[in-house]
């Protein structure tokens, strides 16, 4: 996909994906990737926002949805905000006294300066270490 991270801290995440790698026959960006592009944008301002606060889960994307407002005939960015605060602080707290918990984040989908694409999904975060990789 090209992605190339932009910005990547507790508040928001912004990641591009360059077009050439992800045309669909159109010769526009495949649906596919923008969805892939905001799924992971979403799970990364999760992910690292649980990082800087010291907390130890596996974070995975439980449902999601989708809505595209225009094609995409270029780059494109996925720029994920902080959830409301009180939001956050419903979803660690489940996270601490159950051992998991579910947030909805929403994510930007941006191309040639507008909004190509509108996403939500819904995290679930389980306590514990992340397991081990290969």
């Amino acid at each position: 996909m090209g992605i190339r991270v932009l910005e990547a801290g507790p508040d928001r995440v912004r990641i591009e994906a360059p077009l050439a790698p992800n045309l669909n026959h159109r010769a526009t960006a495949f649906g596919g990737s923008v969805a892939a592009l905001a799924i992971l944008a979403g799970w990364a301002l999760v992910h690292t926002r649980l990082e800087q606060e010291g907390r130890r889960a596996r974070t995975v994307i439980q449902s999601s949805a989708l809505e595209y407002a225009a094609p995409i005939g270029g780059a494109f960015t996925a720029v994920s905000e902080a959830p409301a605060e009180a939001a956050w602080e419903r979803f660690t707290r489940t996270l601490s006294r159950r051992g998991r918990g579910r947030i909805l984040v929403t994510v930007t989908v941006e191309a040639g300066g507008a909004t190509a694409a509108t996403f939500s999904g819904e995290y679930v975060a389980i306590a514990g270490d992340e397991p081990k990789r290969g």
